[in-house]
């Protein structure tokens, strides 16, 4: 035992554990990391070579003996009523049941979850009404027939921590210079400092920072064997680990056939394992990732607010200095396809994991580290009442180029270290700058591929900077991207090779709000701008068959200016889209029927759209019945049905024009909030990529 671990014993008694012993026991079982802890905590807490050896045979048999695998709960229950009772190492919950009156306990690999519990037990320890709690647990068998349960929990021994005291946690932090401090945060993750660079112990804490800081946003694009899931995974119990597959709104935000919060509401941090092999069925579901990533909130006819972490990590396997002198790649090609600029320009920070070693030997500590759960504890207290943003927000000051969602993710990764390394919140000027430092970086990687994905100026201020002490702007820069050309500066090369909006040679213009805004959306410099009165057929250009693209982020791309002209001298408007069923859904057919009345010819609007669940359906035709009423004060009939069936997406009038946009209605960016620039003019609000293809059949 080195000074530092008996420091670190005499501070922290009972607390801490050998984490070489830790890694030993771990290779052979599938058990969690605190289980294993507590065990090596009962039978190894010696520095006796012998007693130790002895001490990890017990460990094993316990877990041989007494530590119950999902795939043997049919033998275990089977085992306690041939012998009367058997103690197990499981993790157990405790839930209330209304209608009986009473509570009943579920063990999670044990298989049963109707076994009576003494009121005491979950009296004096709470968690297990909030989620559960590991145990060391007794079962006992009831012969009795007539009882309405079989299994009764004769003893119980929390194996997690039960109380934690955030005071004497502090108490105990002062009593360690910063350097060790870090030395013991990476030494109860089972790593030894001394092997890492200064640049790489900061790559291992950034891992930390979803777990500290609510609300976070985090990704991490790395090789493969570097630990990326082990924190979400192993490390502690309020975070958990998705692995690829299929994501659906149900099952991760809310669903609505239950009244049930997702995933989302039950842990701190949510992990997304092998990011890329990500499937999302439903589309809105990425809308619905877009409004929580931003305001930590969402709507699905209620409003849930929850204070999760997101996590999505990955693997990549190109060359990164091929990526970052590429014009035509960048570092979030991993992501999957449904990923968009939208959601990637809520990333918070982007880890470089190509800099992080892979797992060895030698890395491994065989020093003192806390005890997993314990420190998972402290953790928790700081993700949920702890708050530094404000206070950082006073500290730094930032240069110029910093957007809005560039100064959160900065402020919030400041505040996330000064909770690692600083739990009462108190940090020097010299060490703010150097997590400041770090937290630039990490934002300016995120932009960085944000600039070379769009190939206009959204996201060109990339050179961010901060004042330090002295009142010098000190620019941060990544360093796999330093000096390249291709990453810096990639507009121009990406402008040459494509423009924003493809169209032939014989299509009709379309309306711009002004010659700026057409500028902005990088549309053909030959483009015309239709007069204020489209809906002139005396004034308008002939109308002709047309197919073009809408580019990502265009703006100038109304449905007046994109098909307006061909609705007039139409007395009837057919529209199909499966999709309005959201409340931006329903809006967009609003503003179609506000384009109808404009054009003063047409009396009949029929609307064909599909639902998901008969909820939606009800919610949905309340709106559509209003807007009824809404169209019948001003001359407009219109008429909606729903049919499950239905894929196309199209617009037809009477007068043989088809319209078919590729996305159908929902063809708008939806905006963080409706009391901004192009919530309500659609010709300032930016778009999502799509397709548009008119032409005319016979009448």
């Amino acid at each position: 035992m080195n000074s530092l671990s008996e420091k670190l014993n005499k501070i922290f008694p009972g607390r801490v554990v050998r984490k070489d012993l830790v890694q030993r026991v771990k290779k052979g079982t599938n058990a969690p990391t605190f289980v294993l802890e507590f065990l090596l905590a009962r039978y190894c807490a010696t520095d006796d070579v012998d007693e130790i050896e002895s001490g990890m045979i017990a460990v094993n048999e316990t877990l041989q003996g007494n530590f119950v695998r999902p795939n043997e709960s049919n033998a275990a229950q089977s085992m306690v009523q041939q012998k009367g009772s058997h103690k197990f190492i499981d993790k157990i919950r405790v839930t209330h049941h209304e209608k009986e009156k009473r509570h009943w306990a579920e063990m999670e690999n044990f298989g049963s979850k109707r076994i009576a519990i003494n009121e005491r037990h979950y009296r004096e320890n709470k968690r297990l009404l909030e989620g559960g709690l590991w145990c060391e647990v007794v079962v006992g068998y009831n012969p009795i027939e007539d009882d309405d349960y079989t299994f009764h929990i004769e003893e119980l021994r929390p194996i997690q921590v039960s109380r934690f005291d955030f005071n004497q946690f502090v108490e105990g932090r002062s009593a360690f210079t910063l350097e060790e401090w870090k030395t013991l945060l990476l030494r109860s993750i089972g790593l030894e400092a001394d092997k890492l660079t200064e640049r790489q112990k900061m790559h291992y804490f950034a891992r930390l920072a979803p777990v500290v800081e609510p609300n976070y946003n985090f990704v991490e694009l790395g090789p493969r064997g570097t630990g990326k899931s082990y924190t979400f995974a192993e490390f502690t119990p309020y975070s958990t680990l998705i692995s690829g597959g299929q994501t659906t709104t149900a099952t991760l935000f809310y669903n609505k056939m239950r009244r049930q919060t997702g995933i989302i509401g039950y842990w701190d941090t949510i992990a997304f394992d092998e990011v890329a092999g990500i499937r999302v069925k439903d589309p809105g579901t990425i809308q619905i990732l877009k409004d929580y990533m931003a305001n930590g909130r969402f709507n699905l006819g209620i409003e849930v607010i929850v204070p999760a972490s997101l996590v999505f990590i990955g693997n990549i396997d190109d060359s990164i200095a091929e990526v970052v002198r590429s014009s035509k790649h960048d570092l979030f090609k991993p992501l999957p396809p449904e990923f968009d600029l939208a959601v990637i320009h809520r990333m918070h920070t982007f880890v470089p994991g190509w800099e992080i070693p892979s797992n060895a030997d030698n890395l491994l500590t065989d020093e003192y580290g806390f005890i997993t759960d314990y420190l998972a504890e402290a953790f928790h207290h700081l993700f949920k009442h702890k708050n530094h943003v404000t206070a950082v927000k006073k500290r730094v000051r930032l240069g110029p180029g910093f957007q809005g969602r560039d100064e959160t993710a900065v402020y919030k990764t400041v505040s996330a270290f000064i909770k690692l390394f600083h739990p009462d919140g108190e940090c020097s000027d010299g060490e703010l700058e150097e997590y400041l430092a770090y937290a630039i970086e990490g934002r300016r990687r995120v932009k960085e591929q944000l600039n070379k994905r769009k190939s206009d100026d959204e996201f060109a201020e990339i050179h961010l900077s901060y004042l330090n002490n002295a009142g010098e702007r000190v620019e941060v820069h990544c360093p796999e991207s330093k000096g390249i050309d291709a990453t810096l500066n990639p507009r121009s090369v990406r402008c040459t090779q494509e423009s924003a909006v493809v169209l032939p040679a014989h299509s009709t213009p379309l309306k711009a709000v002004s010659a700026n805004t057409a500028a902005s959306s990088s549309l053909p410099a030959d483009r015309t701008i239709v007069p204020s009165n489209l809906f002139s057929s005396d004034s308008a250009p002939p109308l002709t068959e047309q197919r073009f693209t809408i580019r990502y982020s265009a703006v100038g791309f109304s449905y007046q200016s994109i098909f307006g002209a061909y609705l007039v001298g139409a007395k009837k408007l057919v529209v199909e889209d499966p999709y309005i069923r959201r409340e931006h859904q329903v809006r967009n057919f609003l503003q179609i029927c506000e384009l109808v009345v404009q054009t003063g010819t047409i009396k009949s609007i029929e609307l064909v759209t599909g639902f998901e669940q008969e909820l939606q359906r009800e919610e949905t035709s309340k709106k559509l019945d209003e807007l009824k009423e809404s169209l019948a004060d001003v001359g407009v009939e219109l008429v909606y049905r729903f049919d499950q069936k239905l894929h196309e997406r199209e617009l037809r009038t009477d007068t043989g024009w088809h319209i078919q946009i590729g996305r159908g209605l929902d063809i708008y960016q939806c905006p963080d909030s409706w009391l901004q620039i192009g919530a309500s003019n659609l010709d300032l609000r930016p778009c999502l990529e799509t397709n548009v293809n008119i032409f005319r059949t016979s009448k």
